[in-house]
C-alpha cells in the first residue's frame, strides 16, 4: 500500500501540475519545484527511516510513516498557495521514502529465499498499480469537476484510504529476524509464531558481530567490502530514476505539447492528455506482471541489463519521431506512444523492477536499512533533478534533445549492471551476513 500511495501521489501530482501552474500562475521553476517536491521528500525519507529502521525496529518505522503520509497529503489537499503545497508535498513524500527500505525489509526478511524475489517484487508492482490509479483518479476528478481547482479533490481522495492503512500496520509483528540480530530470541519467536500462525524454532546465535554496534551508519556501505554493493544498488537505480520520473510525472504535459496544444479548452486538454497518458501507463503494471514470476527464474542482473537496453530502444524511438516527424502525421502520434509504451513495459520488466528488489538483498542485516536506505534516495536525487529540471529544459532545447539525454542514461545503466553485479537469486538472506561473501 506504500507503494500503491507512492504511485498514486507522483502520477495524480503529473495530472495536476497543469491546473495547478495555471491555478498559481507557476514559472517554470516554480512549476518544476511542484513535481519535486514529492521526490525531495522520499530521498531525505529513505535514509533517515532506513537508519531508524535498523535501530529502533522495522514495525515502528512502518507505521509512524503512515500517520505522517496521511497527515501531509490531507494538508497538501487544502494548500492554499504553491508554497504550502511544495512543503506538505515534500512531507509526504519524507513518508513513502521511508516505505522503501522499510517495506522491502519487512517482506524480504518474512520471506523464503525461493520465491523472495517475487513477493518482494509484487509488493513493489503496487507502485505501477497506484500509477495508474493516480491518473485515473485524476481523469474521474476532472470529468466530475472540470475546473482549475480541480487539482485538491485528487489529494484528497487518498487521506481515507491512507489512515485505515495506517490502522491495518499497527497489527503487524516485529520482523523476526531483525529481532534475532538484536539478540531478543523470545521476543523474536513471538513475532514469528504471530507471523506464521504456527510453533517456529528460533537459532540463537552467539556472533559479536552485527547488531551489537547499532551506529554502524552510511560510513560502512562505502568500506571495501560493501563498495561494490553500494554501487551496484545506488547508480543504476539513479540512472533508472533520471528516465522513469521524467517520462511518468511529464507524459501528461508532453502529449499536450505535442497532440492537443491548438486546443482551446485548457482543462479539456488536460484531460484527453491525461486519458493518453492512462495509457502508456498501463504498461507499466503489464511490464511487472512479466517481470513477477521471471525474477526467481532468470535472475535480477540479466533483467536488469536487458531492461536498460529496451529502454533506450523505446525512447530512441520517442526521441526521433519527435524530432523528425512533421506536426500532425498520424505516423508522429503512433511511433511516440508506441516509444513510450516500449519504456514503460522495459522498465518494470527490468531496471525499475530490479533495482529495488537489489537494495534489499545485496547488504547484511545489520546494515540492511541503511543501505536499501541510501539506495533509495540516491536513486531520488536523479527523481528530484529530472522532476525540477524537465519543464526547463523541454523549454529551452525541446523535447526530443531531452529524450535523447534520457535514452543515454539507460545505456549507461546498463553497462555499470553488468561491471558491479551481485547476483541474490537463490541465496538466503543470511548468505550476506557472512563476511566471505564480500571478500570473494
Amino acid at each position: 500500500m506504500g507503494k500503491l500511495f507512492e504511485g498514486m501521489v507522483i502520477f495524480i501530482t503529473g495530472v495536476a501540475v497543469p491546473l495547478i501552474e495555471r491555478d498559481f500562475n507557476l514559472s517554470s521553476a516554480l512549476n518544476g519545484s511542484v513535481a519535486a517536491a514529492t521526490l525531495f521528500g522520499i530521498l531525505i525519507g529513505a535514509s533517515l527511516f532506513g537508519n531508524l529502521a535498523d535501530r529502533y525496529g522495522r514495525k515502528f518505522v512502518f507505521v509512524i510513516e503512515m500517520a505522517i503520509f496521511t497527515i501531509a497529503i490531507a494538508l497538501s489537499a487544502i494548500a492554499w498557495n504553491v508554497a504550502v503545497l511544495i512543503f506538505f508535498l515534500f512531507c509526504s513524500g519524507l513518508a513513502l521514502g521511508a516505505d522503501y527500505p522499510t517495506a522491502h525489509i519487512i517482506v524480504s526478511e518474512s520471506i523464503p529465499s525461493r520465491f523472495r524475489g517475487r513477493m518482494v517484487l509484487g509488493a513493489f508492482a503496487f507502485q505501477s498499480v497506484g500509477s495508474l490509479g493516480g491518473v485515473l483518479i485524476g481523469l474521474l476528478v476532472l470529468r466530475v469537476y472540470p475546473e482549475v481547482g480541480a487539482w485538491h479533490w485528487m489529494y484528497a481522495a487518498l487521506v481515507i484510504p491512507g489512515f485505515l492503512v495506517f490502522l491495518m500496520r499497527t497489527k503487524l509483528p516485529e520482523s523476526p529476524n531483525w529481532l534475532v540480530s538484536r539478540k531478543q530470541f523470545e521476543l523474536a519467536h513471538r513475532a514469528a509464531k504471530a507471523l506464521l500462525q504456527r510453533p517456529v524454532a528460533i537459532a540463537q546465535t552467539h556472533s559479536d558481530e552485527g547488531m551489537q554496534n547499532p551506529r554502524l551508519g552510511y560510513r560502512k556501505l562505502l568500506t571495501p567490502r560493501y563498495l561494490r554493493a553500494t554501487v551496484l544498488a545506488s547508480f543504476p537505480w539513479f540512472l533508472q530514476d533520471l528516465a522513469t520520473y521524467g517520462i511518468g510525472i511529464f507524459t501528461p504535459t508532453i502529449l499536450a505539447t505535442l497532440f492537443t496544444k491548438n486546443q482551446p479548452n485548457f482543462v479539456f486538454q488536460d484531460m484527453i492528455a491525461t486519458e493518453g497518458s492512462g495509457l502508456i501507463d498501463l504498461f507499466l503494471l503489464i511490464g511487472f506482471a512479466v517481470s513477477i514470476p521471471l525474477v526467481d527464474k532468470v535472475g535480477r542482473i540479466p533483467l536488469q541489463i536487458i531492461g536498460f537496453i529496451g529502454c533506450f530502444v523505446g525512447l530512441g524511438i520517442a526521441s526521433l519521431s519527435a524530432a523528425s516527424i512533421p506536426e500532425g502525421h498520424e505516423l508522429k502520434v503512433l511511433f511516440i506512444f508506441g516509444g513510450f509504451i516500449i519504456f514503460n513495459f522495459m522498465t518494470n520488466l527490468g531496471p525499475n523492477a530490479m533495482t529495488y528488489v537489489l537494495a534489499g538483498e545485496v547488504f547484511p542485516t545489520e546494515i540492511r536499512g541503511v543501505g536499501a536506505g541510501f539506495a533509495a534516495s540516491f536513486a531520488k536525487i536523479g527523481a528530484v533533478a529530472t522532476a525540477f529540471f524537465f519543464p526547463i529544459l523541454r523549454e529551452q532545447i525541446g523535447t526530443s534533445f531531452l529524450l535523447y539525454g534520457l535514452a543515454a542514461t539507460s545505456l549507461l545503466g546498463a553497462l555499470v549492471t553488468f561491471l558491479f553485479r551481485i547476483e541474490p537469486n537463490g541465496r538466503s538472506l543470511e548468505e550476506f551476513n557472512e563476511k566471505s561473501f564480500f571478500n570473494s
